[in-house]
């Protein structure tokens, strides 16, 4: 088994090189193409993703790949690395400050390392199994918040307005009227390295992809942190959903939002 510290040099390498492509490209003209409606992708999306890849492949030709631009590769290794070269691209294009470098491994479908550079402050986030959770090289644990009136939270909404936006959007509503906020960045990866390291409470989201929570999966559990599905069940990355907290507030935070939206759908 490749040692774990080999992985994360290398991701780390592979981010923060990438984190340096997307700021460079911050102040010029975006190159701009859609992917949906409103779902935007840029040059700098296809930079990013080619030098991670060309530098994992470097190092772990055999490894498997799965990212947001260029799908997935197939290998038998164990080893997968899920990537997002640029969290939060509409951020990006609007140069609003809320965007990331994300990258998750796993071993057999345990995540073991995740790296994510918060954009354009150049936070940088980080976990290996079993050694915590750092930022900036300083360990970060999640809040200790016990009461929902006095938790700040965060969500998003995805591009598709169906059912679930609906649904979102009338929990947005009931976690404003409890809480003492509910915020809305629109970078996946930034909100669970925010839960990880106490600036918010809790992050749920519907609507998501596997590069959207890999890498923060494990920086918010090594943190101390629980995660599931908006239900309360166990979390995959390829659920479409994420509920990510302290384990003062996990199950309040569940059973808050089974009945808030029992009470929208009668």
């Amino acid at each position: 088994m490749i040692l774990y510290n080999q992985i994360f040099d290398v991701a780390m390498h592979a981010a923060k090189s990438s984190a340096q492509i997307i700021l460079k490209a911050l102040s010029k003209p975006k190159d701009i193409k859609y992917k949906g409606k409103y779902d935007l992708v840029t040059k700098t999306d296809h930079e990013s993703e080619l030098n991670i890849k060309s530098i994992i492949y470097k190092n772990f030709p055999d490894h498997k790949i799965l990212s947001e631009e260029t799908g997935r590769s197939e290998s038998d290794s164990p080893y997968l690395w899920v990537v997002d070269p640029l969290d939060g691209t509409t951020n990006f294009v609007h140069n609003y400050p809320s965007f990331a470098v994300s990258i998750g491994v796993f071993y057999e479908f345990k995540p073991i390392v995740g790296v994510v550079v918060e954009l354009p402050e150049n936070n940088l986030y980080y976990a290996i199994l079993n050694e915590g959770a750092f930022c900036n090289d300083i360990a970060i644990k999640v809040s200790k918040t016990f009461l929902l009136s006095s938790s700040l939270m965060v969500t998003g909404f995805g591009y598709n307005h169906g059912d679930l936006w609906k649904t979102n959007m009338h929990l947005f509503k009931h976690f404003t009227d409890i809480t003492q906020g509910v915020r809305r960045l629109g970078a996946a990866s930034v909100d669970l390295c925010h839960t990880a390291c106490g600036k918010v409470d809790g992050f749920w989201e519907f609507d998501l992809q596997p590069w959207d929570t890999a890498a923060g999966l494990l920086i918010v559990t090594e943190a101390g942190g629980e995660i599931s599905k908006i239900d309360g069940k166990p979390f995959s990355i390829f659920n479409n959903q994420i509920l990510a907290s302290n384990s003062n507030l996990h199950s309040k935070i569940v059973n808050e939002i089974e009945r808030s939206t029992l009470e929208f759908n009668s």
